[in-house]
């Protein structure tokens, strides 16, 4: 398996509320830039999905906040495969100060993947190549092809 990199984020003034402290909807957007992060790593950007027609909506967020992050810090956001099994993902996210390496955050998301018709796709059917990429990224012994 690859070494994934953990995503850095500065922390812009735009992101900050008039106490200079991140709002919480901005955490969300740092999951989506660690997620792209994570699937250019492995090779399968969205661009590269969108083209082989492939969509991946977000089907739920999670967020538990434990610490405030102020304009100026900089974080990193280790991002996790927890669950794949085709048809479904989901991954897991832990906001790190880079400094003092406390945890400041730590969410998910699921997701799904999608036709262009709007329909579910397997891509262990379909995608055989891209799920075989999903399984040794999420950590899971990928089978022969007589088990699908």
């Amino acid at each position: 398996m690859r070494e994934i990199q953990e995503y850095r984020h500065k922390v812009q003034y735009y992101e900050t509320d008039q106490m200079g402290i991140v709002h919480h909807s901005n955490y969300i957007r740092w999951f989506e830039e660690a997620r792209t992060d994570l699937m250019e790593q492995l090779g399968m950007g969205y661009d590269r999905m969108e083209a082989l027609g492939i969509g991946s909506p977000v089907l739920a967020v999670e967020a538990d906040y434990l610490r405030m992050v102020h304009f100026g810090d900089t974080v990193s956001i280790r991002t996790k495969m927890e669950e794949y099994n085709g048809i479904k993902l989901t991954l897991k996210y832990e906001v790190t100060d880079e400094k003092t390496g406390m945890v400041h955050c730590r969410g998910l998301t699921k997701h799904c993947f999608l036709g262009t018709r709007g329909r579910p796709v397997s891509l262990k059917r379909d995608f055989p190549d891209i799920h075989a990429m999903f399984l040794e990224a999420a950590g899971q012994p990928a089978k022969k092809q007589t088990d699908a």
